[in-house]
């Protein structure tokens, strides 16, 4: 709700102020509803939830997209909990595109481009798509929230024409999520086109691999412990948001054209931490074997967003912020089935 402050001595002095009052107040109101597009653009957010994603398949592995909110059950910490929202697969989403245009991506941007529009026509006339690209000059919103995909496909591909220079990757996921925090209740997903090689975090690893021994070096980074990581995550948890990294081939550890030790183990570290994204926000990880795989995983991508149900629940203790770990299980009433979804959340 937005609220409007008058001082209380005009709108006490006469009849004839206070409605000059009443009609500020009204046309104060009607401006703000204007300008609202939907009631999703109505920024609400309830810290008592706990957001989920999940997939279901059977003993086959064939996803299942027919299931209802009384097909599930939700157990933190081994103990029941009420499900209080619940949508379906078919549910629009409201998505970032992310796009790396660090000096690492100058020589694709054709192929992404390309890519990244088979992406659009693979998704849903509901689903609302924003783009942020991030290079050396800091992450940038190229385009707002649309369903306009002649604008969305426009803003791609001027939007890949530059960038060079560093990699702000978290620096640009924090970005994203704050965008997405102004899309209300509606299901949202980053999708996120990236080597992994985060700056910040690899000079951060640069520094702990140089103490370390040539034996201490493939378990030397603790990726898991990044507080980047874990900033990006706790802000995804808040908003229930499924990050989708597609991870360039460039980022691959085991592809280094000379294999130093040192080196490997920075890119190992980035390649799991992109995997943790996705692990702990019941998005999936692409790997990118081979630039003309670009198309078919970004329509994989697609395919992935109408396999999830999303589901909010009651947390146990929503007023305890002890930074304790809450395992989460998801059960499904029909036996044969399995539903995966994020193992859990630190309550901070």
């Amino acid at each position: 709700m937005v609220r409007f402050h008058i001082p209380a001595p005009l709108c006490k002095t006469t009849h004839r102020l206070t409605l000059i009052c009443v009609l500020t107040l009204g046309l104060a109101s009607f401006g703000a509803v204007s300008r609202a597009q939907t009631p999703d653009d109505v920024i609400t957010t309830d810290t008592a939830l706990v957001q989920l994603n999940v997939g279901v398949v059977d003993q086959r592995g064939r996803v299942i997209t027919n299931l209802s909110a009384g097909d599930f059950a939700v157990f933190e910490d081994g103990v029941r909990r009420p499900i209080v929202r619940f949508e379906p697969t078919d549910a629009p989403f409201s998505l970032v595109m992310m796009l790396d245009t660090s000096g690492s991506t100058i020589n694709f941007r054709q192929q992404i481009n390309q890519a990244a529009l088979r992406f659009l026509d693979a998704l849903s006339p509901e689903d609302r798509v924003a783009v942020v690209d991030f290079n050396g000059k800091g992450p940038k919103v190229d385009l707002a929230f649309t369903t306009d995909r002649s604008r969305i496909a426009y803003t791609i591909g001027t939007t890949l024409q530059t960038g060079k220079g560093n990699t702000p990757l978290y620096d640009a996921l924090k970005l994203s999520l704050k965008e997405l925090s102004h899309e209300g209740k509606r299901r949202k997903a980053i999708v996120v086109l990236t080597d992994g090689l985060d700056t910040e975090a690899r000079n951060g690893d640069r520094a702990v691999v140089s103490k370390a021994s040539e034996s201490e070096l493939p378990t030397a980074i603790k990726a898991e412990t990044s507080s980047q990581v874990a900033s990006v995550l706790n802000d995804a948890d808040r908003q229930g948001v499924a990050i989708f990294p597609l991870a360039l081939p460039s980022g691959d550890p085991g592809r280094l054209p000379l294999p130093d030790p040192s080196i490997t183990a920075m890119y190992a570290a980035a390649r799991t931490r992109l995997q943790l994204l996705a692990n702990r926000t019941g998005g999936r990880l692409h790997e990118i074997k081979r630039l003309d795989q670009m198309s078919t995983l970004y329509a994989q991508v697609a395919a992935d967003l109408r396999t999830i149900y999303s589901i909010a629940y009651q947390a146990a203790n929503p007023s305890v912020h002890d930074g304790r770990w809450r395992e989460i299980r998801v059960e499904v009433a029909r036996g044969e089935l399995v539903a995966s979804t994020k193992p859990g959340y630190y309550a901070r």
